[in-house]
């Protein structure tokens, strides 16, 4: 599961480096503007996100 959570928050991080510097959508360009899969899928990048940030320690491994 890790390894698509993973997954999701590069393709967050890239459609966020897309928009940012060039006004482009990624996902919004591929599943449509606002569509029902465009949202569901930025849910799960926003959900991702989040499980990434509380559980930190468990992707770096504790020193």
């Amino acid at each position: 599961m890790k390894w698509l959570i993973f997954i999701l928050v590069v393709v967050g991080a890239i459609n966020w480096g897309l928009w940012g510097f060039f006004s482009f959508d990624l996902i919004a360009t591929l599943f449509g503007d606002m569509s029902t899969l465009s949202r569901v899928i930025y849910g799960l990048v926003g959900l991702s996100g989040l499980y990434m940030l509380f559980t930190y320690g468990t992707w770096v491994g504790k020193k």
